[in-house]
């Protein structure tokens, strides 16, 4: 969930709790980050949201965020376990970066010694590693690149977020602009997508601070499921109407609880309620959501900019905004 004004996430929570082992499958342990000010506060648990007493607490939890998400794990790579469970957690340059992906990546599948066991096994599949730990960014020497961060777990879905991280890190010595973040990290998934295009299938949120998140979607079906692994989205913003949640009898009229201003962007594996207009995203889409707000373009990130809304650190230097607006050929007014 992404916000223009703090918001409450009781009412979506609800509904997607019940995924967790109820109305779907996802049993496999679930977890919450909620971003307050530079800090994030978290919750995991390995059993299942649906009868999980800590989701009970949160879901009726009195705090309000900007930024926040929360996933519903049915393992495919790695056992159930807490260190298994999303959204995972790092710091990078100063920031709380946060991570939680739905999908199937080849690319990022762990190679076992032999007994060493999966989903079913002894506790060595709990175990992350970082022998086969893919490096991302086509640099020109990879035996040079340092590999700062590891995996703790053993999900695909963690290596492929400390894989990003890895180069991120080792790309930029200056913040980068969020235009600049954005087009890179669309770079990054492509290169991921192009190791195996038919078995990759790559859904993510990536919040990066209090204020943004991206969610990226190369969606598609596992083998022999009609399951379909993607990402939508929808905005409510003025006039607001009711929504009812469609995994429990329970519903809530926006226009008597929302304040004039107000707009909040959920997004969704699938979408959460019946009578809203979800939007999903499209084959390799990157989108920024920022106050509510889709930005699908590098150059529509300059609005997160302009208003403050940017990676913000104490520890490496401000990005130069004049250099990447030329870049992009943006200029205050220019309409996006």
């Amino acid at each position: 969930m992404n916000c223009r004004t703090p918001t409450d996430f009781s009412f979506s929570f609800r509904g997607f709790a019940r995924r967790g082992g109820d109305t779907d499958v996802h049993s496999d342990g679930w977890g919450l980050a909620i971003y307050e000010g530079r800090g994030v506060r978290t919750f995991h648990d390995p059993s299942p949201a649906a009868d999980s007493p800590i989701a009970a607490f949160v879901g009726a939890y009195p705090v309000k965020t900007y930024n926040m998400m929360a996933h519903i794990r049915f393992g495919t790579e790695g056992r159930t376990c807490l260190e298994n469970v999303h959204p995972f957690q790092r710091e990078l340059w100063g920031i709380q970066f946060v991570f939680a992906h739905n999908g199937d990546v080849p690319m990022f599948k762990r190679k076992r010694e032999a007994g060493e066991a999966g989903d079913s096994g002894s506790e060595k599949g709990c175990r992350g590693g970082m022998a086969d730990l893919p490096i991302l960014g086509r640099a020109e020497d990879d035996s040079a690149r340092t590999r700062v961060y590891n995996p703790v777990g053993g999900t695909d879905s963690e290596a492929i977020f400390c894989s990003l991280l890895n180069a991120l890190r080792a790309r930029f010595d200056a913040l980068p602009s969020l235009p600049v973040l954005h087009d890179t990290l669309r770079t990054l998934c492509e290169e991921v997508v192009e190791s195996d295009p038919e078995g990759t299938i790559l859904n993510f949120l990536l919040g990066c601070g209090q204020h943004v998140q991206f969610a990226y979607s190369w969606p598609g079906k596992r083998p022999g499921s009609d399951v379909w692994n993607g990402l939508h989205y929808v905005v409510r913003e003025a006039p607001f109407s009711t929504a009812r949640l469609s995994d429990c009898d329970y519903e809530v009229d926006f226009s008597e609880v929302a304040r004039e201003g107000d707009r909040v962007a959920v997004i969704a594996t699938k979408p959460l309620t019946v009578d809203e207009d979800w939007i999903e995203l499209g084959k390799g889409e990157l989108v920024l959501f920022d106050e509510g707000e889709p930005h699908a373009e590098p150059a529509e990130c300059f609005e997160s900019e302009l208003r403050g809304h940017g990676l913000k650190s104490d520890a490496i230097p401000r990005p130069s905004l004049e250099e990447d607006m030329e870049r992009y050929d943006f200029f205050v007014g220019s309409g996006i």
